[in-house]
């Protein structure tokens, strides 16, 4: 009998499912392997916002001290939440094929039953930015906040933290209408609400929707157990992504969205940088063939700062 591949999550619901899913893959081609499950920072303080902690890496960091020590031979992360340098030793086994990117409001259905005042315009586009009515909005999200304050700069965003069925829960029993999820993580355990919606226009993080499996450097039985699963698009989709995002100034806790689409052999993407207060955004958009792309997220980010967002980056960094 062959050792198991030990694989590390964190312990919330969205992560297990994650970590199940790769250790179905695993087993699916032959590789027996079981789930060790390990604390995040990011799980133990639920209060203080994402962006006033150091947030970069905090959701991985726990799993990175396990995998580096020998307690895992693999960890699985949303691969929004790992930062664009991975420690030493550690490296990259897989991507998998990546889920919906987009982000969704869910609206607070007890509001809106118990006051009747939502307008249904909430599902078509939330066209209350020309009103005088202030809607309070939960994210901890500053990448969240920057683009929905640059929509709506009347709203006011409240802090939300937690894992989602924490967040779900703090909706509900909040005053407040509505707060940002990921889509992806929702669907995925089958907690999407109802009354919720696609946020269309709003720009994802670099890297949402997929799932990251990483493993120790030189491990190459690991490494070549996930590459059975590695998707190769969304791989160079969410490369490019996190390469404008590292080129621009780095981690999770900054306002900066990048999308990459591959359709008919050519790459599309779209990225922004949006100033934490909404009141400025930077946007860019480029198409170039899949064999040309490999650059594609730095020459756009060069392009970004060049196009006036290196006055936002500079802002950005001067008042941290």
């Amino acid at each position: 009998m062959h050792t198991p591949i030990r694989i590390g999550t964190r312990e919330s619901q969205l992560a297990v499912w994650q970590a199940t899913t790769v250790q179905q893959l695993l087993q699916q081609n032959g590789f027996a392997a079981e789930l060790v499950y390990i604390k995040s920072d990011g799980d133990i303080d639920l209060k203080t916002p994402l962006y006033e902690m150091g947030v970069q890496g905090i959701f991985t960091r726990s799993l990175d001290i396990a995998l580096l020590n020998g307690s895992i031979d693999i960890a699985v992360h949303s691969m929004k939440d790992v930062p664009t340098q991975l420690p030493k030793g550690i490296i990259q086994s897989a991507v998998l094929e990546r889920a919906s990117f987009k982000d969704i409001l869910v609206v607070n259905s007890q509001w809106s039953i118990v006051n009747g005042q939502l307008p249904i315009d909430v599902f078509n586009d939330l066209q209350l930015a020309t009103s005088n009515q202030q809607l309070a909005i939960a994210t901890s999200s500053i990448r969240r906040k920057a683009q929905w304050l640059h929509r709506y700069p009347n709203h006011t965003i409240e802090n939300l933290r937690g894992n989602v069925n924490t967040r779900l829960k703090k909706v509900a029993e909040s005053n407040w209408h509505g707060a940002i999820f990921a889509g992806a993580g929702l669907e995925r355990i089958n907690l999407r609400p109802v009354n919720s919606i696609d946020l269309d226009w709003m720009l994802p993080a670099p890297a949402q929707g997929a799932i990251m499996v990483v493993c120790r450097e030189g491990d190459t039985k690991c490494f070549e157990a996930c590459q059975h699963f590695h998707h190769v698009e969304t791989a160079l989709c969410t490369q490019i992504e996190r390469d404008f995002l590292r080129a621009l100034m780095g981690g999770c806790s900054t306002p900066i969205s990048a999308l990459a689409q591959i359709q008919n052999n050519q790459v599309q993407f779209n990225g922004n940088i949006v100033a934490v207060d909404g009141t400025a955004k930077v946007e860019i958009e480029k198409t170039v063939l899949v064999s040309e792309a490999t650059d594609l997220g730095y020459i756009a980010a060069k392009e970004i700062l060049e196009q006036g967002g290196k006055a936002i980056v500079d802002t950005i960094n001067h008042a941290n």
